[in-house]
């Protein structure tokens, strides 16, 4: 895709302004890092960073039959979600062969007025998808493509967004994880995140969200790209769609088990191939023991069977490279395997995840 064709979230020209490296992300530029992505990573492990997560799209769902529409396309039960408004679930989208068409999070506000967060290289189908299966529903669903989101990371990040916006602290400070709360029309902040650090997700209407991003950064908070992202979700052992599930993976490959609702009789689509054609793994972190570089895609062998990396990375916070891999069922921490890498088997060892959790390392 050429530059010019790009989709820019509001931010772009901040990003330019602030000399962010800039990149194709799933169709848009956005900023990989400002200068160390190494810096930005350990900012946010150590006090609080900020990421421009405009591309993602808010998709609201409104209608007397929005709760069991939404139960029919997603594997979780959103159900849970009843009497608690605000409160949001993590969830997989599945097709009818249960692979993963997006992972996503959804907020409830009542009965018939629900938001899904989609991830920005699947919105397009997802649009698609959802209102395909609309058509025998009474819901109206809604794209907000008026609204910016920013994502602000890290031990600090809480005290520093009600330090720039006052006004929030009290609709919004008592927030447990996976809490939201909506107020001032457009404005929601999310207890979430995507770096395994407290912090808020933060909605605001498109044309407040570079005063927003100024104001927080005059009050240090550190500026981060997708590479900083990319470290920090691999270190808390979040998956990444496109990389660790796709269209073709069952979320038992893909260690998202925890997120399919299989105890009741919903029918769910994606529920009968889950339940008749089920393709299962062991899906695991990965610690290189010699010095080198994990990447998706290097083949690993091991006394349990062939696997192979879905993302790696060098760990910023333990000093040595991590991955997540695929391997067969029977696998487990603490097998001593091999990886691949540049033509030459080296030394590594199968782990829990998360290998970082709220700035402690978990994995020696």
């Amino acid at each position: 895709m050429s530059t010019a064709s790009l989709k820019h979230t509001p931010l772009y020209q901040t990003h330019l302004d602030s000399g962010a490296k800039l990149v194709d992300f799933g169709g848009w530029e956005m900023p990989i890092s400002y200068g160390s992505q190494i810096e930005e990573h350990h900012a946010v492990r150590a006090k609080s960073g900020m990421f421009d997560v405009s591309h993602m799209l808010n998709v609201d769902i409104s209608g007397a039959d929005a709760l069991a529409f939404l139960q029919k396309l997603m594997a979780n039960d959103v159900a849970k979600l009843l009497n608690n408004p605000g409160k949001a679930l993590y969830t997989c989208m599945l097709n009818p062969q249960g692979g993963v068409i997006d992972d996503l999070i959804v907020y409830y506000f009542a009965d018939d007025q629900w938001r899904l967060v989609l991830n920005a290289g699947c919105a397009e189908k997802d649009l698609i998808w959802l209102k395909q299966h609309a058509i025998d529903y009474d819901v109206l669903i809604s794209p907000r493509f008026d609204l910016a989101m920013i994502a602000v990371q890290g031990p600090e990040a809480r005290a520093t967004v009600w330090q720039v916006r006052p006004e929030w602290q009290a609709a919004a400070e008592g927030l447990k994880p996976f809490n939201s709360a909506v107020f001032d029309g457009d404005v929601m902040v999310a207890r979430t995140g995507y770096t395994g650090e407290d912090g808020v997700e933060i909605v605001v209407p498109a044309d407040q969200v570079v005063q927003l991003w100024q104001d927080l950064a005059a009050a240090g908070v550190q500026a981060c790209g997708l590479g900083a992202r990319d470290t920090l979700r691999l270190e808390a052992g979040m998956n990444l769609y496109g990389q660790d599930m796709n269209e073709e993976i069952q979320p038992y490959q893909a260690g998202l088990a925890w997120t399919l609702s299989m105890k009741d009789d919903r029918d769910f689509i994606g529920r009968e191939a889950l339940t008749n054609n089920p393709v299962r793994n062991t899906f695991l972190g990965i610690r290189l023991n010699d010095r080198g570089v994990l990447r998706a895609h290097m083949k690993v062998r091991g006394a349990s069977g062939e696997g192979e990396i879905t993302s790696g990375t060098m760990s910023p916070t333990l000093g040595f490279s991590v991955g997540f891999v695929r391997m067969p069922e029977g696998a487990q921490a603490g097998e001593a395997v091999e990886v691949e890498v540049r033509g030459k088997w080296l030394s590594a060892v199968l782990t829990s995840l998360p290998f970082v959790r709220n700035g402690k390392a978990l994995v020696e």
